[in-house]
C-alpha cells in the first residue's frame, strides 16, 4: 500500500495544487487534486489483472479550470437542480444563483467543484481527507457549513469509500454527492454496460428536468430491477427520455434503514469489471452522459463524446426544499450531517 503525490499545478491566486495517489496494492489506484476535490483516476483490473483507468478526465489542471460538467468533482452545496434557485426555510426565502437555465445545479455557478480542499494525507488508513469552509451566504446558500470528505481505499478488497461530514452555524439545506463519470472498459462507449438498480420508483421531471413528483418504473425504460444493458431502450420514445436527452434522472431506492445499501451495479461483460455501489442515501442520480459533445478532450487525449461515461450520482433526491414529500434536506446547528458511499469493484 502506498500514498504518493506530485504537483499538479497552481490556481490563478497562486495557491498549489497537488495530485495525490492510493494504491491499495491490488490493482486499485485512486488520484485526486485540490480542485474541487478531483478523482483525476481510477485505475481498476480486469478479470485478467490488467488495470485501466475507469473515469473520464481531463488532461490537466488549466482544463479543470475551464467550464467542464463535473467530471470527478464532490458536488455540493446542494447536489442536483433546485427549481428556480429558489426555496424558503423557517420563512426565510433564499435566492440562488442560476447556472442551469432556469434552475441552480450543484450548488451553483461556483460550486464545491470549483472550490480549493485543503488535503491531509492519512497514511495510516490509505485515505485523503478533504476540508472546506463554505462560508455564510455562498452562492446564495444560508449559513457557514464546516465540511469534510475522507476518500478510502481497502487494504483488503477494492473499494473506494467516502464519508461525507458536515456542520453549520444557521439552518441550511445540504445534499452532497460526487459526479465521477464511469466507464469500466476503460474507453469506448458505455451504452454495452449492464445496469441494476434496486429501485421501483423513479422522478419524473418536466422540461427543465425539476422533479414531478414519483412515478412507477414497472412497464417503463426505467425499470432497471433486473440487469439490463443501457443502450436496450434508451433510444425509446418515451417522453422523460426526450426531456432527458437520455437517462438523466433520479431513482428511490428500495431500501430500509438508515445503514449502507445497495444502491446500483454496473457490469462491463468484456473486460469482466464490475462496480457495486452501496450508500445510506435514499436516492440514486443515473445520468447517461448525454451532453457530452465531443467538445472536450479526456486525459488520455480522446475525444469525449455522448455516451463515454455515465454517473451514478448517491443523493437526497432533487430539488427537496421545494417538494416537501421528499426527505428534509435541512441540517441545522447541533446537527451533523453524516452520509457514505462506497463503490465496490470485482470481476465476473
Amino acid at each position: 500500500m502506498t500514498l504518493t503525490s506530485r504537483p499538479f499545478g497552481v490556481m490563478p491566486d497562486g495557491r498549489p495544487v497537488t495530485e495525490y495517489t492510493l494504491d491499495n496494492g491490488h490493482g486499485l489506484r485512486l488520484s485526486a487534486i485540490n480542485l474541487g476535490g478531483i478523482v483525476t483516476a481510477l485505475h481498476v483490473p480486469d478479470r485478467q489483472g490488467r488495470s485501466a483507468n475507469v473515469v473520464l478526465g481531463l488532461p490537466s489542471l488549466d482544463d479543470y479550470l475551464k467550464p467542464h460538467p463535473h467530471f470527478g468533482t464532490i458536488v455540493g452545496r446542494y447536489a442536483n437542480r433546485i427549481a428556480a434557485g429558489r426555496f424558503t426555510l423557517d420563512g426565510t426565502a433564499h435566492q440562488l444563483g442560476l447556472n442551469d437555465g432556469v434552475n441552480t445545479l450543484h450548488g451553483g455557478a461556483t460550486g464545491f467543484g470549483k472550490r480549493y480542499w485543503e488535503i491531509v494525507p492519512v497514511p495510516d488508513d490509505l485515505a485523503l481527507e478533504l476540508r472546506y469552509t463554505s462560508a455564510d451566504g455562498e452562492e446564495g446558500y444560508p449559513g457557514e457549513v464546516q465540511l469534510t470528505v475522507r476518500y478510502t481505499l481497502s487494504a483488503t478488497a477494492n473499494t473506494w469509500r467516502i464519508d461525507y461530514r458536515a456542520t453549520t452555524d444557521r439552518p441550511t439545506v445540504l445534499n452532497l454527492s460526487h459526479h465521477d463519470y464511469f466507464n469500466l472498459a476503460g474507453s469506448g462507449s458505455v451504452m454495452d454496460h449492464v445496469l441494476t438498480l434496486p429501485a421501483s420508483r423513479y422522478c419524473p421531471v418536466d422540461t427543465t428536468l425539476i422533479p414531478l413528483g414519483l412515478g412507477e418504473v414497472a412497464g417503463t425504460p426505467f425499470d432497471f430491477r433486473t440487469p439490463t444493458r443501457i443502450g436496450e431502450r434508451i433510444r425509446e420514445g418515451h417522453e422523460q427520455l426526450l426531456r432527458g436527452h437520455g437517462y438523466d434522472h433520479n431513482w428511490v431506492l428500495d431500501r430500509s434503514g438508515t445503514g449502507l445499501a445497495l444502491a446500483a451495479r454496473l457490469a462491463h461483460e468484456a473486460s469482466g469489471r464490475v462496480m457495486d455501489v452501496h450508500t445510506t442515501e435514499p436516492g440514486v442520480q443515473f445520468y447517461s452522459g448525454n451532453f457530452l459533445d465531443g467538445s472536450l478532450l479526456g486525459s488520455a487525449g480522446e475525444s469525449l463524446r455522448q455516451g463515454d461515461g455515465l454517473c451514478l450520482e448517491t443523493q437526497h433526491f432533487p430539488d427537496a426544499p421545494n417538494q416537501p414529500e421528499f426527505a428534509s434536506t435541512v441540517l441545522r446547528p447541533g446537527e451533523v450531517f453524516a452520509s457514505t458511499t462506497e463503490h465496490r469493484f470485482s470481476v465476473c
